[in-house]
């Protein structure tokens, strides 16, 4: 990117429509992996992109650089997936995404490769589902998006401090979540 995030959110304010483009390419990922790790597939996961960066570009203006432009970005992709999932509590996930097909299906992938890691990341997500949704989110934000503590704590709206003891807290229940989902024979070993 040309620009920093900074002026291309403070030329979107203004209505440069591709300088708001440039903030969409370089985080439209992150976002869209965030909503995932949050519940929502397919269709929602979709919509719930596509609102978030409708969202951002209305508030573009207000953002004020105290965190990273994708802490920011998150944080309303948050907001967005809580007013969802109020939303639609009790419907059933009838979408499977398009990523998550071509995973399965393992394109240009060693078999025996795909095997072990599919069995890898089923593990972590049986014990990311023991979680809350709270542990969740903090895991996602620090360890799958990389974002420093600072962008972390400004995402979640906490200060730094607690968000290290929420971060340490979540760390250890995914931990005990982890032995707790492997096989009995493999907890000993």
């Amino acid at each position: 990117m040309t620009e920093s995030d900074a002026a291309c959110l403070a030329a979107a304010a203004r209505g440069d429509g591709a300088a708001f483009t440039q903030i969409v390419d370089a985080h439209e990922r992150a976002v869209y992996r965030f909503v995932q790790s949050l519940g929502l597939r397919g269709a929602d996961a979709d919509d719930a992109l596509q609102e978030t960066f409708i969202a951002a570009w209305r508030a573009a203006g207000t953002f004020r650089g105290e965190g990273s432009a994708r802490s920011w970005l998150l944080a309303i992709a948050r907001n967005v997936v809580r007013h969802a999932t109020r939303r639609h509590v009790g419907e059933p996930a009838d979408f499977e995404s398009l990523d998550d097909i071509a995973l399965a299906a393992g394109w240009g992938r060693d078999p025996l490769e795909e095997v072990a890691e599919r069995q890898r990341a089923d593990l972590v997500q049986r014990a990311l589902a023991r979680l809350s949704p709270e542990d969740r989110e903090i895991l996602v934000l620090r360890e799958l998006e990389d974002l420093s503590g600072e962008d972390t704590a400004a995402a979640l709206g906490l200060s730094l401090a607690a968000m290290k003891s929420r971060l340490h807290r979540a760390r250890l229940r995914l931990t005990a979540a982890l032995r707790a989902a492997l096989p009995e024979d493999d907890r000993n070993g």
